[in-house]
């Protein structure tokens, strides 16, 4: 009798075959579509397995996967280390270029601000709405980063809300632009940007430590790793560190962090009508974001003779470099000639520190 009793399959309920189906149709967008699959892969692997019944893999203290989660993200520490991997990787030349694209990547952010107060209104507490909120800016490890520290019960739901978005974005920013600008204004070929000094990139990293951690000291786990991570590149004196930050290190927090966050979702924590509405937010949230862009891209135009191609605006969002890609085809459609990529991640990287800044001062005002 104590063999059977232990036998899991006597244990499973309605709620965790719902999640056994959630787990396997993310899984199958990140094989069979290959929509984000580093995350969605072991996101819904992580799903799968804290949803089988008597493995105590979340049991506090105990579980394999509680500890991944308490000492990974609770403790703050993986999020940090994927912002290492992401500054190595990153080329701020594009932003550099062209300084007033920095407006672009922040006016992004509108979607995040304007969740916030949505969220509330729908009921949500302050540390809830702020959590939501953060979908918009599209940026996975700013989210869960957010959300450990201000709601972890919905740290599940948000994270697969923004990663699903970021996944989404050839799917949800064609038609925004569309509707916001005109074909010849998505044809607009805009003038070839100087080129950025090796001297430039290298005091930006430190330069911008400085700037956004003295005015939000709550941004610097995230600001201060993505810096270092971009000053191993651009210094080349430390090209082991910059290759075992893009390559292994980024590889093996990924790993940890997709498992992490999907052990988080429980059928109790994700089965719940606010976890609906939390979609539904996360994807106001996202869409306002990239119509903010386009928009305050419109009304530079009107004040400048040097023209800004609208569509770079809405790669402001931090879903980099997807974004700016979208961008780049949109605009090639108008113009088979026209090259918008090195623009377009301009606001895009601004997009990662506007979303960076906005995650600090919720933790600023709520944490």
């Amino acid at each position: 009798m104590a063999f059977i009793e232990q036998l899991g399959v006597l244990s499973v309920t309605l709620g965790m075959v719902a999640m056994w189906a959630i787990a396997l149709t993310l899984l199958y967008l990140a094989i069979a579509k290959q929509h984000e699959p580093l995350l969605l892969l072991p996101i819904g692997f992580g799903i799968l397995l804290a949803n089988l019944p008597l493995t105590g893999l979340m049991t506090p203290e105990e579980g394999l996967l509680w500890r991944f989660y308490r000492y990974g993200v609770e403790w703050e520490v993986i999020p940090p280390l994927v912002f290492l991997g992401l500054g190595a990787h990153t080329d701020f030349g594009p932003l550099l270029s062209q300084p007033r694209l920095i407006f672009l990547g922040a006016a992004a952010q509108g979607g995040v601000y304007l969740t916030f107060f949505a969220a509330q209104a729908f009921g949500f507490s302050l540390e809830e709405a702020a959590t939501i909120g953060i979908i918009g800016g599209a940026d996975g490890p700013t989210t869960i980063f957010l959300a450990a520290q201000l709601a972890p019960h919905l740290l599940g739901a948000c994270a697969v809300a923004a990663y699903s978005y970021m996944a989404l974005v050839p799917i949800i920013q064609p038609p925004i632009m569309r509707l916001l600008t005109t074909e010849q204004e998505r044809a607009i070929r805009m003038k070839k940007a100087r080129k950025v000094t090796a001297r430039e990139k290298l005091l930006f990293p430190i330069a911008a430590t400085l700037v956004i951690i003295l005015l939000v000291p709550a941004s610097a786990p995230l600001i201060g790793m993505f810096m270092l991570g971009n000053l191993f590149r651009e210094s080349k004196v430390v090209e082991r560190l910059a290759e075992t930050a893009q390559d292994a290190l980024m590889n093996i927090v990924t790993i940890f962090l997709g498992v992490s966050v999907g052990a988080t979702m429980s059928a109790e924590n994700f089965l719940r009508t606010d976890v609906i509405l939390i979609f539904v937010l996360g994807l106001v949230a996202f869409t306002v974001s990239t119509a903010s862009g386009l928009i305050l891209a419109k009304l530079m135009n009107l004040v400048s003779s040097d023209k800004i191609n609208p569509l770079v605006g809405a790669a402001g969002v931090s879903a980099v470099p997807m974004a700016a890609r979208v961008v780049h085809k949109m605009g090639a459609e108008a113009d088979k000639k026209n090259y918008l990529l090195m623009f377009a991640m301009g606001p895009n990287l601004a997009g990662v520190i506007g979303t960076v800044i906005a995650a600090g001062i919720f933790l600023s005002m709520l944490g």
